[in-house]
């Protein structure tokens, strides 16, 4: 088993960031229209716009690549395609995160859709993340700290790896472990605890936010795994955004789940949503009848996408 590690983390303001190497910029048009008078000093050859979570499409831009180093400037579509064009040329990566959006800033697979479900292909993690916490601030409220629903997740991901272990479900590789569980308690603890401070952009709440991150990243990484953090919830997530399409941002996807499969868990959800709501994660998104449709062929979804085992099997 290979035992992955975090990223280099390193706080740096962008404007004062310094690069002699002629760099590709993997990026979005919004990322990149709000951060991009900050990065004029870097000597750009390609700027790379991604749209889609689709491996073949990313491949069709690799000949786009060019310079000695690639830039993911943005979220996680941005990084994770970074991420899989960066292991295809064998070139460096560094990440600015535009907003604490998500995890995928910190791990090593970046995330495809395909076939009505989300698949983790193995890359590689970025070589550095650079963080401006100013830049981090001013991102839309609704995405600034959407990251959080990666941790908070934690509640909901455990309870099925318990689930699974009690019912005889967890394969030998995702075999149940006591001290990650009480581990990874601890990170969910940390996020509620700054889910507000994070949610205004306070320095040291979006710091904090990071830590979470990191931790839970890496606490995966040890374990080979990301049973504690991923379950239920983000099968809701891969499911409805079949019914909805494409557009969503993940925390709109994955705090319904998180509070919909705390529910059905029979956990306290009410500490949850302070958070989700401390953080802007809007719970309303999802029209009702589509939450009825996703939860209703929730069992069949996750028996066909051989999903590991949680609440979301036994859902009437």
């Amino acid at each position: 088993m290979v035992i992955w590690p975090l990223p280099q983390i390193q706080e740096c303001a962008f404007a004062d960031w310094e690069e002699d190497r002629p760099i590709s910029v993997i990026t979005t048009a919004a990322a990149w229209a709000a951060v991009q008078p900050l990065l004029a000093h870097l000597t750009v050859t390609s700027q790379i716009e991604i749209t889609v979570a689709d491996a073949a499409a990313w491949q069709a831009l690799s000949p786009a690549v060019q310079g000695t180093a690639l830039y993911a400037v943005g979220g996680g579509l941005a990084v994770d395609a970074a991420k899989f064009l960066a292991c295809a040329h064998g070139l460096p990566l560094i990440c600015l995160p535009t907003a604490l959006s998500v995890d995928a800033f910190f791990t090593w697979a970046s995330g495809v859709r395909e076939a009505g479900c989300v698949r983790y292909l193995p890359t590689k993690p970025p070589d550095l993340v650079l963080l401006d916490y100013a830049v981090l601030a001013a991102a839309p409220p609704s995405i600034r700290a959407a990251g959080i629903c990666d941790v908070l997740s934690i509640a909901t991901g455990s309870w099925d790896w318990r689930f699974a272990e009690a019912k005889g479900q967890n394969s030998p590789a995702m075999r149940y472990m006591a001290w990650a569980d009480r581990t990874a308690a601890t990170i969910l603890d940390a996020a509620i605890e700054c889910a507000e401070a994070a949610g205004r952009g306070d320095r040291a709440g979006l710091q904090q936010l990071v830590d979470c991150l990191a931790l839970e990243v890496q606490l995966c990484n040890q374990l080979g795994h990301s049973r504690p953090e991923e379950g239920s919830e983000h099968y809701f997530a891969y499911a409805v955004e079949n019914i909805l399409g494409k557009g969503l941002p993940h925390g709109d996807l994955v705090g319904p789940g998180i509070v919909l499969m705390a529910e059905a868990q029979g956990l306290q959800v009410a500490q949850l949503r302070r958070a989700l709501d401390a953080c802007s994660i809007p719970l309303n998104r999802i029209p009702p009848a589509a939450v009825e449709q996703t939860l209703a062929t929730l069992p069949a979804y996750v028996q066909q996408h051989k999903l590991p085992f949680g609440i979301a099997h036994t859902l009437a």
